[in-house]
């Protein structure tokens, strides 16, 4: 059985906002919490230089770009956000073989020269906002399962840490990678919070049992009157699975 403390660390709140005062406050707010989350449009509004100050509070940075690009360009990503120290990436398997392996290259090369840790690259499978008639549109057969396993096993081919797949694919990537890939999943509301634009959600507790290694939570914890207290909440759930 982990330690409250562990299960504390499994937990990445996502800093679902818009300028720099509002994400420095929600990282004061969820003392516990060791990893945030910095999506798109935090990202495009106040860029790299919130890094330094999520830092000096000693906490470990999610960078939620998706990038998805040739794969030179991704690579210079890349090794940008590795001499930034970020903790994690996301890039969008779909970029492709190439694009990830040289992705996964670069990552451990810059390590490697600027002798520091090197960041976990999560290779984003399917968006949890998709759902197969979704997918039929963009022109891919087949359904949600059936591609994130494949996207799944394309990624661990070329080097990727782990992947960000929904709750409800959990199991199977477990069950066909075992230790292999690391799964980070988005789309956690607890049973007491809404569900808004995503599709294809679960209990934080759910995804627990079902072998998630970590969950990715924004609004039910940063809209929250105390957004501490719904950290901690959301804890003692992940405590009593």
């Amino acid at each position: 059985m982990e330690k409250k403390e562990d299960l504390k660390k499994r937990i990445i709140v996502a800093l679902d906002v818009g300028r720099k005062k509002d994400a420095l406050s929600l990282v004061e707010k969820v003392k516990e919490a060791e990893i945030f989350k910095i999506g798109l449009e935090l990202f495009a509004s106040e860029g790299p230089s919130l890094f330094e100050e999520i830092k000096r509070k000693r906490k470990k940075i999610f960078l939620d770009l998706k990038c998805h690009d040739i794969p030179n360009t991704v690579a210079g990503a890349v090794r940008a956000a590795s001499r930034h120290g970020v903790f994690m990436l996301t890039l969008h398997s779909s970029g492709g073989r190439e694009m990830m392996t040289k992705a996964a290259a670069t990552a451990a090369e810059e390590a490697q020269k600027e002798k520091k840790t090197k960041p976990l690259l999560l290779a984003v499978t399917v968006l949890t906002s998709l759902k197969d008639e979704q997918l039929r549109e963009i022109g891919i057969e087949g359904d949600v399962s059936q591609q994130v396993l494949h996207l799944a096993n394309l990624a661990r081919e070329a080097g990727m840490d782990g992947v960000v797949c929904a709750p409800q694919e959990i199991e199977i990537i477990k069950r066909e990678f075992g230790k292999d890939l690391l799964v980070v999943t988005p789309g956690i509301r607890p049973s007491w919070a809404a569900s808004h634009d995503q599709k294809r959600i679960m209990t934080p507790a759910e995804a627990y049992k079902k072998g998630a290694d970590y969950l990715v939570i924004g609004r039910p914890i940063i809209e929250a009157p105390s957004p501490e207290r719904a950290f901690l909440q959301i804890v003692e759930e992940l405590d009593t699975a």
